[in-house]
């Protein structure tokens, strides 16, 4: 029976798809290994899933001051001492995955665990890249991870990817540490996270739907769009006797969260409640760590603790959210029509995607947010019917794909073609001798 790790790292967002594709794989009568950090470990088992621990909580790491500093005031002061850190986290990360995958017949990654590369190299298997969201370069639109503009044209959409190139260099310093010490390689020569250390191109598979971003022309035949990894809810959540007592006093409120990055609670609030006011209808509001305080609020906005997106949703008109790529493949799955509100990463990227499909309004960041501009869209998404027949026409094409069925199908035809390769190892250098005649004129 084929052995196959997974190797991720990140927020529930980043997690979550994995966890989909590990079912399915263990349902195809694959044995699975998953690693992620800690705080996944009860999910995981949970399903039946072997689980290792990649190291400490993200979202512990997101939660600090120097986080918050950095995505509201500067990344020039802040960022260096956060990116010292993530190398860390890779580090703790690689060296846990590195024990988990022995033995292991082929590894799944992310771009936050292109360790997996050098390991899958020290072991002589198969390794399969896999992303969220675009990242192999085009010329059709701008790099999806860093927000520069909607489009540049092509020859700089194709030059803004090398962004990723610098940063993947910082990242290989200890990858290359961990492959003299840990594996016994050589240093990697060949940069990037969509290659092998000989320059081969890797397979990668991006877990989204091609029909809420068209796969590039100009993108390799080693890039596959799969369709989304759903992770259905199996929880048995419903909704507590407090929220149905609340749904049933009026119409269908709107969903509003910030997802999972807990930046700005009291400014978010603040927001929230005078922009519900101006609209005058009803919403619904994640409480938790991702920026909103529920205390004191209206009677028109309920504060719910915790709820799967899948479940939740169904009892929402629209939603309000950062962006999130599953967070936004939950809404539009439900054919609910979306508003998006940014912070960092591909969530620009994914708020334009909804805008661009007819399912929202234009995106604005959260920095630029204010009161009278979330009261717009509220207004917009609740009257515009336009948005609601495009979501739910987008809901019926999600329906119909299978993205974990294709993704598996891939993951075998490589397995079945790869061909061990010759690992060149690292040349230990031994200390020569001094000759004897050398010593006795020393004596």
């Amino acid at each position: 029976m084929k052995r196959i790790a997974l190797v991720t790292i990140g927020t529930q967002g980043d997690v979550q798809p994995y966890i989909a594709l590990a079912i399915a794989l263990k349902d195809r009568g694959y044995t699975v290994v998953m690693g992620a950090s800690e705080e996944f470990e009860p999910l995981v088992t949970s399903l039946g899933i072997e689980f290792h621990s990649l190291g400490p909580s993200i979202q512990a790491f997101l939660r600090q001051s120097r986080f918050e500093n950095a995505m509201s005031q500067s990344m020039l002061i802040n960022g260096p001492s956060l990116l010292r850190q993530g190398q860390q986290i890779a580090e703790t990360a690689a060296r846990a995955a590195w024990a988990m995958c022995q033995g292991a017949d082929a590894i799944v990654i992310n771009m936050n665990t292109s360790f997996g590369i050098d390991i899958a190299e020290a072991l002589n298997i198969p390794a399969i890249m896999t992303a969220l969201q675009p990242l192999n370069s085009t010329s059709e639109f701008p790099i999806s991870m860093y927000y520069v503009a909607d489009d540049l044209g092509p020859a700089l959409n194709k030059l803004t990817y090398t962004a990723a190139t610098v940063q993947q260099a910082y990242w290989n310093l200890p990858r290359n540490k961990l492959r003299r010490e840990l594996m016994g390689l050589e240093a990697r020569v060949m940069g990037g996270v969509f290659t092998n250390t000989d320059g081969s191109p890797l397979t990668t598979l991006y877990a989204y739907s091609s029909a809420i971003s068209p796969r590039p022309h100009d993108w390799p035949q080693t890039a596959i769009v799969t369709g989304y990894w759903t992770l259905r809810d199996t929880s048995g959540w419903e909704p507590s006797p407090e929220f149905k007592a609340f749904l049933s006093a009026g119409e269908a409120p709107v969903y509003i969260g910030f997802g999972s990055m807990p930046f700005g609670a009291e400014r978010n609030t603040r927001i929230l409640k005078e922009a519900v006011e101006l609209w005058g209808g009803r919403a619904v509001v994640a409480r938790g760590w991702g920026g909103i305080d529920p205390r004191d609020l209206p009677d028109n906005i309920f504060a719910i603790e915790k709820a799967p997106h899948d479940k939740l949703f169904r009892y929402v008109s629209a939603v309000v959210h950062h962006g999130g790529a599953g967070t936004t493949s939950a809404g539009l799955h439900l054919g609910r029509p979306t508003f998006v509100v940014p912070q960092a990463m591909d969530q620009p990227y994914w708020g334009r995607r909804v805008y661009e499909l007819g399912c929202g309004p234009k995106p604005i960041r959260l920095r630029k947010l204010t009161a009278e501009t979330l009261a717009a869209a509220l207004q917009d998404l609740s009257s515009n019917s336009e948005y609601r027949r495009n979501a739910a026409d987008l809901a019926e094409v999600l329906h119909g794909e299978d993205g974990e069925a294709e993704a598996i199908k891939v993951i075998e035809e490589v397995m079945e073609n790869y061909r061990p390769r010759a690992v060149k190892l690292r040349k230990i250098r031994r200390s020569k001798r001094p000759k004897k005649s050398a010593l006795r004129t020393a004596g």
